[in-house]
């Protein structure tokens, strides 16, 4: 890439800001900057004062800095220090909007801190440090006196919730018949990626390109055995209405063990084995493995434990629906859905974990199941408006998927706009997912160009954000024209990689100082130009 050289970026001393928080804002923005060799390339005095412009003060200024699913939690509670209540709940989910929740971040936040939601396990992209937060949060708003509470009202009085449509959310799903799978690796790829088929004609079930697909997985019923074992239970054993086994393959979650669990165990072990539980319960990690327990684990962890079964399943979470992105259009294939899949396998110690929806999908459905599911509506990510809009989409790996969806949508609808696909895996023999369908698409002219990266196949590492800069002159040449710019896949790496990478070529090519280039980007953001289905 290449790196504009500029002053240090200091933020100064009467910035509204905390000594901590100041010494975070320099090191992230820095690190912005950062070219890939580790030296850090400071930002002008010129972008200290754009930042400065947009940062938060005390109170509630509408904007939320910390919106962004690149940052990490403490640098997202960091940004929303001394603001109401409710803005620093927002602070605390994963900003991805995925709806998986039912909300999206903002009001998933002002349901909460209005008490018309309790639910504060909801947060399935933030996981157990999102719900930890959550639950601290929570807490202070019971503890808040009668002034203080009204702080954390929304500032919009929220309408009454409309029952919404069958299938068009978590909470009234309709149910899909399960088609085929096929595996997009060819032999010799170290990844394991599926293309997924459902039948959506019976539940009138309707969905445009850019929405996500809600799944309800089940669990292993290998995994729900090893558990019952441990517990020293029958699978028939009573819970409510259901048996035991039922309860466990359909109803909770067998991973990440909740912190109820650890207390769970902590009431019905002694000794060091409950200061250990006791310890995870309140997010510390005395062992150094709290990141790799499952509930199995926990169990294997604390085999003297043998908590009561009923007990035990109300120590659970409840098992949560997965999203995947769409990678069909309905005007391309009407009754039919597609999705593009990463089974996850890894194996922690001697044991093998498997991602509960992906190897779902992946693995344990057959042909003719049909099972719940619903429909997300995209949060900001379609296709353009006018369908001569150029497109420049970058999405590596399963990121395709809601390009082959925006490309078959393009095509459908002989939309006159230019197309630019970039792709990229490891290998170009063996994951070059829907080669034969991109290779049509720019045979026939629908794909104006296709640059592809292969971080496996030369000596060097090779990714689409280098593909991005190798081809800059172009790329620049498109969004002069009014493109329209779409990142999706991974948001911690890939996804700061792709900003970083077009900053470079907006500003080689645009003739921008660093500090307008990142302007540049930052108004494409807003204007809606540059979109991102990140996660």
């Amino acid at each position: 890439m290449t790196h504009m050289s500029s002053p240090p970026f200091l933020i100064p001393p009467s910035a509204p800001f905390t000594p901590e928080q100041r010494a975070w804002l320099s090191g992230f923005f820095a690190g912005f900057a950062a070219p890939d060799d580790g030296a850090v390339t400071p930002l002008t005095p010129e972008a200290n004062a754009a930042v400065l412009a947009r940062a938060p003060g005390d109170g509630d200024d509408g904007e939320a800095p910390w919106h962004d699913q690149t940052l990490a939690l403490d640098a997202r509670m960091q940004l929303a220090q001394g603001r109401p209540l409710r803005r620093r709940m927002m602070a605390a989910m994963a900003q991805q909007d995925c709806g998986q929740c039912g909300y999206n971040c903002e009001t998933y936040a002002d349901v909460l801190a209005s008490k018309k939601e309790t639910r504060l396990n909801l947060c399935a992209p933030g996981g157990k440090d999102t719900a930890r937060m959550l639950k601290a949060l929570a807490a202070e708003l019971d503890e808040a006196p009668a002034p203080a509470l009204a702080l954390a009202e929304p500032a919009v009085v929220l309408e009454s919730v409309v029952a919404p449509a069958p299938g068009r959310s978590r909470d009234n799903p309709v149910r899909a018949t399960f088609l085929s799978r096929r595996r997009l690796n060819h032999e010799g790829s170290e990844k394991d990626t599926w293309h997924i088929e459902f039948d959506i004609g019976a539940s009138e079930l309707t969905y445009a390109v850019g929405d996500s697909f809600g799944v309800f997985p089940k669990n292993s019923l290998g995994l729900v055995d090893q558990i019952i074992a441990m517990l020293g239970a029958s699978h028939v054993t009573p819970i409510n209405d259901k048996t035991l086994r039922d309860v466990l393959l359909s109803d909770v979650s067998l991973s990440p063990a909740p912190d109820a669990l650890f207390e769970l165990i902590s009431f019905v072990t002694g000794g060091a084995q409950r200061d250990k539980a006791r310890l995870l319960a309140q997010g510390e990690d005395p062992d150094g493995d709290a990141t790799t327990l499952d509930v199995l684990a926990v169990l294997q962890k604390f085999s003297n434990a043998r908590p009561h079964p009923e007990a035990f399943v109300e120590a659970l979470e409840p098992l949560q629906p997965r999203l995947y992105s769409i990678s069909s259009s309905p005007k391309a294939s009407p009754g039919r859905l597609s999705l593009t899949v990463d089974a996850v396998r890894y194996v922690i110690g001697k044991r093998k974990r498997l991602g509960v929806a992906s190897t779902f999908l992946a693995e344990r459905i057959a042909p003719g199941d049909r099972i719940p599911v619903y429909v997300q509506p995209a949060h900001g990510f379609s296709l353009p408006d006018d369908p001569a809009t150029p497109i420049i989409m970058v999405g590596p790996g399963t990121g395709v998927a809601p390009f082959r969806a925006f490309l078959q949508e393009r095509a459908a609808t002989h939309a006159s706009g230019k197309n630019w696909l970039f792709f990229g895996h490891q290998r170009s023999a063996c994951d070059f997912f829907y080669a034969d369908e991109f290779e049509t698409m720019k045979a026939t002219g629908l794909l104006t160009r296709l640059s592809l990266a292969w971080s496996r196949d030369g000596a060097e590492k090779f990714y689409v954000q280098d593909r991005m800069v190798q081809a800059g002159r172009e790329l620049w040449a498109w969004l002069a024209e009014g493109a329209h710019f779409y990142v999706c896949g991974d948001a911690q790496r890939m996804a700061k990689d792709v900003e970083r990478a077009l900053v470079d070529v907006v500003a080689e090519f645009g003739a921008r100082g660093a500090d307008e280039a990142v302007a540049f980007i930052a108004q494409l953001k807003k204007s809606g130009r540059y979109q991102q289905d990140v996660y």
